[in-house]
């Protein structure tokens, strides 16, 4: 196994890059004193959320929110210093289980959790979160409605799951009676509540990663009440609840959050999270990233809420060594060029391989890595697996001279596949932040190869939720690329996050995240071989061997690894980052005034 070995150093060493971040402020309590209770954060930004139930959100700022709100078994720790961010700590369960406390089984295939007791719901009257409150938010995974892009992490998994979700895909998505009645009717065989503060998960086979699964937004526990809504319809975004810090007590769909204190959390029994302001103001609508920038720095708002720091103010910001900017690196695949395998369009064209590795060539990385702020911020990436993920090799099978694309080559190609004309393209896009200018970017460079891409600006922020992730959109045409971005649900041992949600043709249905249907049956074998390897450096070989199937695939074009750029008002004290949300844990900073 030295290959496989190797390639688990390989992505030690890509993980060792990113482990800095450049221009934060370390842990923010040395330099900004004691914490501070009391205020209004002001978060503005331009897209609401495509799934707020935890069971479904997968956006970065989904993550952020959920935080506050819902709490799972274990978590990880905000912090300014990558590494703090990466072990899995206890949440609501007491401790990590391990084989030497005695929650992991010998054979690696039983864990047990102890609850915390004295954490309640805000209910009236308020109740103590138990664990059948888990094993609902389990099953609630594979609701019909609104099931979770995740689900394959833990059908592949959990011993029973795979059948219970089969099952429960079967009942109508817009009934909440019939999805509750399936939910309490049926159990999933690997989950089990021992007793009201103890779960027991039994899994198909040993998963080395199964405590970062744990960890996931998606797995939060849910309150009975929850049985009364469509999961994550309009009516259940109104009546959330919560156990965290905080409580949604606003919601205007697209147009702001209002977030309160929640009167019956305790700080002694949540050890991730603290709560210093009294309230979180977020404000919605505002697409243009220089005048939510002009707004932090002007302090009549305090976070941006999905909008990194604009290209142009990035050399203003390092030229007067502004301390509230700061550059996060966290590795990810943001954005990427995804095809969709199962458009109609052109005779079909984007399901043929040879299209695909034509417009392999078509793109201009180095005008990308401008656009979003330099060097400083990203670098080309041409590899499905991203630096600081086990299974990472640095390999570029399509290089073109400085990055900068070879069109020439891409007509030739297109040629010879039969598409010498060129091809025309439907290419939804996001309108936040910088999503605009890539896509005008890739745009041009797409006319330079003979391809016409249509823009189609997406502005209900559907992008995710609706529009690349619905089949039927998907394989009647609606669109043919789009440019997504891929930050993984956690780092280091990671290849589950990355290559079976991005690639696994088995997963692709309602919501899921291989938005283009891609699908090979060598590469979902290699998935199966990574996924119940006995170690992690057997498993990064596998991912290693799947990346480069999918790499000659082209089913996807990999575009930038790209850092997070920050920025925070005067005012704001103690912001940690954590990763996967790419923004400040709103439950751990506080406000000066």
């Amino acid at each position: 196994m030295a290959r496989d070995l190797g390639k688990v150093t390989a992505g030690l060493a890509g993980l060792a890059m990113g482990l800095t971040a450049c221009g934060a402020s370390g842990s923010g309590r040395v330099a900004d004193g004691p914490p501070r209770d009391g205020g209004t954060l002001r978060v503005v930004g331009s897209s609401d959320v495509s799934h707020l139930d935890t069971a479904a959100a997968n956006s970065v700022g989904a993550y952020g929110l959920n935080r506050t709100y819902a709490r799972t078994l274990l978590g990880t720790k905000a912090s300014n210093d990558f590494s703090e961010t990466l072990p899995v700590r206890a949440d609501m369960a007491v401790q990590v289980p391990s084989r030497e406390n005695g929650g992991i089984s010998e054979d690696g295939r039983t864990y047990t959790l102890r609850l915390r007791e004295g954490v309640l719901w805000n209910t009236r009257p308020p109740r103590p979160v138990t664990a059948e409150d888990f094993v609902r938010g389990f099953k609630r995974l594979c609701n019909p409605a609104a099931p979770a892009p995740g689900r394959g992490y833990y059908t592949s998994t959990i011993r029973g799951m795979d059948e219970f979700c089969r099952g429960f895909a079967r009942v109508r998505a817009d009934d909440a009676r019939a999805i509750a009645a399936y939910q309490n009717s049926h159990d999933i065989a690997g989950i089990r509540a021992k007793d009201p503060y103890t779960l027991v998960f039994t899994l198909r086979e040993p998963a080395s990663d199964f405590l970062n699964l744990l960890a996931l937004p998606y797995t939060a526990a849910a309150p009975k009440e929850y049985d009364a809504y469509v999961p994550d319809g309009p009516e259940f975004r109104q009546h959330t609840i919560s156990n965290g810090p905080y409580q949604i007590t606003s919601y205007r769909p697209g147009m702001s959050y209002v977030l309160t204190r929640n009167p019956v959390w305790r700080r002694e029994t949540d050890p991730l999270r603290e709560r210093h302001v009294e309230k979180i103001q977020i404000t919605l609508g505002q697409d243009s990233p220089a005048t939510v920038q002009q707004q932090l720095e002007q302090g009549t708002a305090d976070l941006a809420w999905d909008q990194p720091v604009p290209t142009a103010a990035i050399p203003r910001l390092r030229a007067r060594r502004d301390e509230r900017f700061a550059v996060h690196r966290a590795p990810s695949s943001s954005p990427y060029l995804v095809f969709n395998t199962r458009s109609p369009n052109n005779r079909g064209a984007l399901g043929r391989r040879e299209v695909r590795q034509a417009l392999q060539y078509a793109v201009d990385r180095a005008a990308l890595v401008k656009i979003v702020g330099g060097p400083e911020v990203a670098e080309p990436l041409h590899t499905v697996i991203p630096p600081g993920s086990f299974g990472y090799a640095a390999a570029n099978r399509y290089p073109t001279r400085g990055e900068a694309g070879d069109p020439a080559r891409c007509r030739r190609l297109l040629a010879a596949a039969g598409y010498p004309d060129g091809l025309a393209l439907k290419f939804p896009y996001r309108t936040n932040s910088v999503h605009k200018l890539i896509a005008e970017s890739i745009r041009q460079n797409l006319a330079a190869c003979g391809v016409r891409a249509e823009l189609i600006p997406d502005t209900g922020g559907d992008f995710y939720g609706k529009t690349i992730s619905t089949p039927e959109r998907t394989e009647a045409g609606q669109w043919d690329i789009a440019a997504p971005g891929w930050t993984p649900d956690w780092y280091g041992n990671n290849g589950r996050t990355v290559v079976q949600p991005l690639f696994d043709g088995r997963v692709y249905g309602p919501n899921s995240t291989n938005y283009g249907g891609y699908d090979n049956p060598r590469v979902n074998a290699l998935i199966d071989a990574a996924l119940t390897a006995p170690d992690a450096a057997r498993a990064a070989g596998f991912w290693q061997r799947a990346e480069d199937l999918i790499m000659r695939d082209a089913a996807i074009v990999p575009l930038l690894n790209r850092a997070h750029t920050a920025y925070r008002s005067a005012r704001v004290r103690g912001a940690v980052f954590l990763p996967t949300a790419a923004g400040y844990d709103y439950t751990r900073l506080w406000l000066a005034d």
